[in-house]
């Protein structure tokens, strides 16, 4: 009871910090013309050598051709890392910070998904805080030193990194994930290049897709949400509920794919202020062990979690189903929280992600739930609390 108590006033402590303290906002960019005012906006402030963080899938498809272009335009010098692993490692920091030094670089440039912006967060940690290794970095404030110049063009409409403080890294000898999370991680500008993700596999676009919505709605139903994060958790709601499907279906649907960066902008925006829960928690940890990609680890389990809370986020999610009018003939707030979790099982389905994981082994379940706990202890403000048994239970439903 005391340890529950001091989560939650610690938990409120970041409430307040969240009210009070003006988070970083991103300059948002928008379409091939918004990449050419970017790029000519860092050239007049003199940013002309950038380390390009991206990795080696989008170079050889070409993906990252247009935002070369516009870069060789304005004669910015550039060296490209391309080494970024799907779960960033800690090797993959250091080897970009080496590049990023050894071309006296400016500025950083992140394109690629979540992982590649999180690579690229820490690369700038690093090269502000070169006496302290990554591990030393992780959890609350641990910077507190201004960044180079970080700059996003996520590929995925998913993770939201482009407007978030938080950066994860991978441990692979230890299997853990670090979160380093700072202000001064939050890039300074956000470009939104629908064309970037036009030729995105379905299988991406739908779990970078649910990742995004998970983040809008655990920041929603969480204790911890302010009226901010509650009008971006909605909007980004609303956004992927109704484009969702629509990007995975026809991918070279710019519109829809524009409504998904938009979404997971939005969802960033809030989770970055309000947090998240048990989702998180647990997925990560799938992450850390099997490698499982965190957006599929995200959307198996969402709905899971959500019947876990049961009445105790009831209520959020009827305002979040009538705000994206998700079903007009349920009545009653539980009707309408089961018409949310309902839609997030048929989205599943319609995309081909399975109810469970085949990878996690029955042997591991202690572990995972002991790490999610812990992760989730202080730092998450759930709805409600979870105790092992129950943890236990979601995760056995993972079983195939």
């Amino acid at each position: 009871m005391l340890v529950k108590l001091f989560s939650r006033l610690y938990q409120f402590g970041l409430k307040l910090f969240a009210l009070f303290f003006p988070f970083p906002k991103p300059e948002l960019y928008q379409g091939n013309e918004g990449l050419q005012d970017w790029a000519k906006t860092i050239k007049d402030k003199g940013e002309t050598k950038l380390l390009v963080v991206t990795d080696e899938t989008l170079v050889n498809l070409g993906i990252i051709n247009p935002v070369i272009a516009a870069l060789e335009n304005e004669q910015i010098r550039y060296s490209t890392f391309s080494q970024v692993q799907p779960n960033p490692t800690i090797a993959n920091v250091e080897q970009g910070l080496v590049q990023y030094h050894n071309n006296q670089c400016q500025a950083i440039l992140a394109i690629g998904g979540g992982s590649v912006m999180d690579c690229a967060k820490l690369i700038g940690a690093r090269a502000v805080k070169p006496k302290k290794s990554v591990k030393q970095l992780k959890g609350l404030f641990k910077i507190l030193k201004k960044l180079p110049p970080l700059y996003a063009i996520p590929t995925t409409a998913g993770t939201g990194s482009e407007t978030t403080i938080v950066a994860v890294v991978s441990d692979p000898d230890a299997q853990k994930k670090y979160a380093v999370t700072d202000l001064v991680l939050a890039p300074k500008a956000a470009i939104l290049l629908p064309e970037l993700t036009l030729g995105l596999p379905s299988h991406i676009t739908s779990t970078t897709g649910m990742d995004a919505l998970t983040h809008a709605i655990e920041s929603y139903i969480g204790k911890n949400s302010t009226p901010f994060t509650r009008k971006r958790s909605l909007e980004a709601c609303k956004l992927i509920f109704e484009n969702l499907r629509l990007a995975y279906n026809h991918g070279e649907n710019s519109q829809a794919r524009l409504a998904m960066l938009l979404g997971s902008f939005y969802a960033g925006e809030a989770f970055t202020r309000a947090s998240v829960g048990y989702v998180h928690a647990i997925a990560h940890q799938l992450g850390a062990i099997y490698n499982t990609p965190h957006g599929l680890a995200n959307a198996v389990l969402l709905p899971k979690i959500l019947r876990w809370y049961g009445q105790s986020c009831q209520k959020k999610l009827a305002e979040i189903a009538d705000h994206c009018g998700l079903d007009q003939h349920a009545t009653t707030v539980p009707e309408k929280a089961q018409v949310v979790i309902d839609t997030i099982e048929a989205m599943n389905r319609d995309m081909a992600i399975p109810n469970q994981l085949p990878e996690v082994k029955n042997q591991d379940i202690d572990k995972i739930v002991d790490a999610a706990l812990k992760e989730a202890q202080l730092d998450y403000p759930v709805p409600r609390f979870m105790e092992k048994a129950d943890c236990r239970s979601v995760v056995e439903q993972l079983l195939a």
